[in-house]
């Protein structure tokens, strides 16, 4: 459903695509292309490069720093920046002010665009006003809050309100809805057991809930899971939560690209 308010208050919004996106799930970028314009934005896509958090994360400080300045340069003269992930949003709006806390020349820069850089969802409903879409989805969901989107941003009723206005969609709330899928980055890389332990504990509390679906906002998250109920023969469908939202919801779901 486009905000009327919205459309006579159209912004110049800079999505920020992710490395995981880009190279494994473009069709998750073009929905959330689709959801911004939906919501009066004018959607750019400037070149760009990874947001820096694997090297920030691995100790890496030099390289998350050049790789930060990079999209400093890249998105500052945008009135937004938005990201279908709550990690690289994470990243940017957390932790560039961290990582350039010594460089005068840069500090203020990367507090700025922090203060304009925003999960897609949240972004829709806490700053865009958009309360519900017009799309139809038969489905019994799970979603599944990424640790960096509920932690570092605080992002968990904004996406499950706009996945309720879906006909036709049934919101099965999991168990431990806080816990950690296990991917975690270079955790399910160091600790492969104990995340894929955590991963079958998560897909289970989904098929308890009675859901047959998967979603979620951030695509690391997902196609670790996805990567799970194939090995283990499940049958869970596993999405990016913008694309039932978006309407883009019958093309193959992660996991079955290739299948």
């Amino acid at each position: 459903m486009t905000n009327p308010q919205a459309e006579e208050s159209r912004v110049r919004v800079a999505l920020f695509v992710t490395c995981l996106v880009d190279m494994f799930r473009p069709q998750i970028g073009f929905a959330a292309v689709k959801l911004l314009k939906e919501a009066g934005c004018d959607v750019e896509v400037p070149s760009q490069s990874c947001c820096g958090q694997p090297a920030y994360n691995g100790g890496d400080a030099n390289d998350a720093a050049a790789l930060a300045k990079r999209v400093i340069l890249a998105f500052e003269p945008y009135d937004f920046i938005v990201a279908a992930s709550g990690s690289c949003a994470g990243m940017i709006r957390v932790h560039y002010a961290k990582l350039l806390q010594d460089d005068t020349a840069w500090l203020p820069r990367a507090e700025r665009l922090a203060a304009k850089t925003h999960e897609l969802f949240s972004f829709l409903v806490n700053v865009r006003g958009l309360k519900a879409v017009t799309k139809e989805c038969n489905a019994a969901v799970a979603y599944h809050d990424s640790c960096s989107s509920l932690r570092e941003l605080g992002v968990a009723k904004e996406p499950r309100q706009l996945l309720s206005s879906l006909s036709g969609l049934r919101l099965c709330e999991i168990a431990e809805r806080e816990t950690c899928c296990g991917f975690g980055g270079f955790f399910s890389v160091k600790y492969p057991e104990v995340s894929g332990r955590m991963a079958d504990d998560k897909i289970a509390d989904a098929k308890a809930a009675g859901a047959g679906m998967i979603v979620g906002g951030d695509l690391g998250c997902l196609m670790h899971l996805a990567g799970r109920i194939a090995r283990r023969g499940e049958k869970l469908t596993v999405r990016h939560a913008a694309e039932l939202l978006a309407g883009m919801d019958k093309e193959p779901a992660i996991g079955e690209e290739s299948a």
